[in-house]
């Protein structure tokens, strides 16, 4: 089974959709995806499902989303003709939850954590154009905000954020690993999107100023800080980080070509800081 929650819900079996289209089984179907290979509770899907107020058929009508997700199984694999294989063993039944299957398949997640982790490693051994190109292909497998299609509950409700969290950070890097192959002018337009998608976004806003630095735009530069640190102070209470304040300093003093990017370690403590 392949597997899509980058994006829209998909869920494959040889190529054929077993996706539903009513919202409750699309819930119970994104969950099992997420866990792909592993078993879910039926008490988290419950959750997932009604949070903190569970009718007292909740079990029931479980059972009947996850027959309608067999139903939908079974029919691919009877027109894939596939033999000796049952819906049943896709989405199997254990002690206390279900576990979807993939049975091999791509799940898109974990293709994205697997390149997004070359690419972080060659970061750390400051191979900086193997860095940009493996995060540039993790993060092409993003077709839009994870599970977009989907009622999210609790469960998936985290999940999605923690997904998103990966893929800001993939950015980030991406963006660091590019600014230290002096591609500055390339990535103006493109930060000049994300800071105001992410208008605290510390590291993001330090990358930017780099970029306009060292493209001889030093006033737009530190106009770039100022308009953090009031959105900062205005929405948070808080000054921008040392490290950001380091920045702006080096900027008001130097000349463009010896303002350094932002080192991964400090794009790090800046998201922690406001994400």
């Amino acid at each position: 089974m392949d597997i899509e929650v980058l994006g829209a819900l998909s869920a494959r079996e040889h190529g054929i959709s077993i996706t539903p289209t009513a919202p409750k089984p699309r819930q119970v179907l994104a969950l099992l995806a997420l866990h792909a290979d592993r078993v879910v509770q039926v008490s988290s899907l419950i959750e997932e499902l009604w949070d903190d107020e569970p009718p007292r058929s909740a079990r029931t009508t479980l059972q009947t989303y996850v027959l309608q997700l067999r139903e939908l199984i079974g029919e691919a694999l009877a027109e894939a003709g596939e033999d000796g294989v049952t819906a049943k063993d896709v989405l199997v039944t254990l002690p206390g939850g279900y576990r979807l299957n993939t049975r091999g398949g791509r799940v898109d997640f974990r293709e994205f954590e697997r390149q997004a982790g070359a690419g972080y490693r060659a970061m750390d051994g400051d191979d900086h154009a193997t860095a940009a190109r493996r995060l540039r292909e993790a993060l092409s497998l993003w077709t839009g905000s994870a599970l977009a299609d989907v009622t999210a509950g609790s469960r998936i409700g985290l999940e999605v954020k923690r997904l998103e969290e990966s893929r800001l950070c993939a950015l980030d890097q991406r963006i660091e690993a590019d600014l230290r192959l002096g591609r500055h002018r390339e990535l103006l337009s493109e930060l000049t999107v994300l800071v105001n998608k992410h208008r605290m976004h510390e590291s993001l806003h330090g990358q930017f100023m780099v970029a306009l630095h060292r493209s001889g735009r030093r006033g737009e530069a530190l106009s770039v800080y100022q308009r953090l640190r009031t959105t900062l102070v205005r929405e948070l209470g808080l000054e921008p980080s040392a490290a950001l304040s380091r920045l702006q300093r080096s900027i008001l003093m130097a000349h463009p070509e010896t303002v350094a990017a932002r080192g991964p370690e400090a794009a790090g403590q800046a998201v922690a800081r406001v994400g």
